[in-house]
């Protein structure tokens, strides 16, 4: 059986668990070097997932001739 990847959700919570760790100021340098890669690897993981998210979007767009169409998600189309 296949490692279920953790959700965005989790992965956030996560990442703020470990900038609030950095911020304290409580640990020393190895362990603020490990939180540090780990929360890099969360934000390389949040990203990801917004990127898929983001594919997944479609918006419905009117053409000129009048006819509806999907089009893939894109900032301008929602303006």
């Amino acid at each position: 059986m296949a490692k279920k990847e953790m959700t965005f959700e989790k992965a956030l919570e996560e990442l703020q668990t470990v900038v609030s760790s950095l911020e304290e100021g409580k640990v020393g340098l190895d362990e603020s070097l490990g939180l540090f890669e780990r929360g890099m690897e969360l934000v390389r993981l949040c990203n990801s997932r917004l990127d898929e998210a983001e594919q997944r979007v479609l918006a419905v767009r009117t053409s000129p001739d009048g006819s509806v169409e999907a089009v893939a998600f894109e900032s301008e189309a929602l303006s």
